[in-house]
């Protein structure tokens, strides 16, 4: 006669089941990590690493952001590692649908719920730019440095090359506060408007200048700084 399981497959089973009948919304945060990582070793219980690595990291969110390396010093198998890493994937591309193919500029909550969802857990400061034709369709969305926005002139220079490198008309400059607070510094604002200045000669139009952290996203137009 067999005894009951002690692989946490009854567990697992019932989480199954909530998901199933209450969508993602059903389980709580360390539930889903758990159950990602059973995806990876299926005869272990994983609820007590999946709890840890939610109080490590500090959510859900900094979690599925933190690179490759870094999760495996948590002691994550490069199978636990994978499963993670599809699920961040994953989401960033099912928001990423949202915009796709739509005026950029009619798509604007969405692509705010991809932008932060994208940048605003990462511990680096990474600027990227969204490239747009004259339709303000989107044609690339490039991660083009990373660290300070503090030596301007530099940046303005790679970011206007790009532009034209791409036949783009407009652009949209997007970059993370690690701190959290996306308010605009002195020096997003002195890039932005030298943005400004250098494509106006070049016929590219600056859009806006977009600012995400963890506790929220701020738009420099929207606040009337540019």
């Amino acid at each position: 006669m067999n005894g009951p399981a002690t692989d946490g497959s009854g567990h697992r089973a019932r989480l199954r089941e909530r998901l199933f009948d209450g969508g993602g919304g059903a389980l709580l945060d360390h539930e889903l990590v758990e159950y990602l990582l059973a995806l990876a070793v299926p005869r272990r219980d994983t609820k007590a690493k999946a709890k840890e690595l939610i109080a490590r990291f500090g959510g859900i969110g900094p979690l599925l952001s933190a690179d490759a390396e870094t999760l495996r010093r948590e002691g994550l198998s490069d199978g636990m590692v994978g499963a993670l890493k599809i699920a961040q994937a994953s989401a960033l591309r099912l928001l990423e649908t949202r915009i796709e193919g739509r005026p950029v500029l009619s798509s604007w909550d969405a692509l705010g719920d991809y932008l932060q969802a994208a940048m605003a857990h990462s511990p680096i400061e990474q600027v990227r730019v969204l490239f747009l034709n004259a339709k303000n369709l989107l044609i690339a969305n490039e991660a083009l440095w990373t660290g300070s926005v503090d030596e301007a002139a530099v940046h303005v220079r790679e970011v206007i090359a790009r532009a034209i490198a791409l036949g783009a008309t407009a652009l949209i400059i997007v970059h993370n506060h690690p701190s959290g607070d996306p308010t605009p510094s002195q020096a997003d604002i002195r890039l932005t408007r030298d943005l400004i200045e250098a494509g106006k000669h070049m016929k590219i139009a600056v859009h806006d200048h977009v600012i995400v952290g963890v506790q929220g996203r701020s738009s420099l137009r929207a606040l009337g700084v540019i």
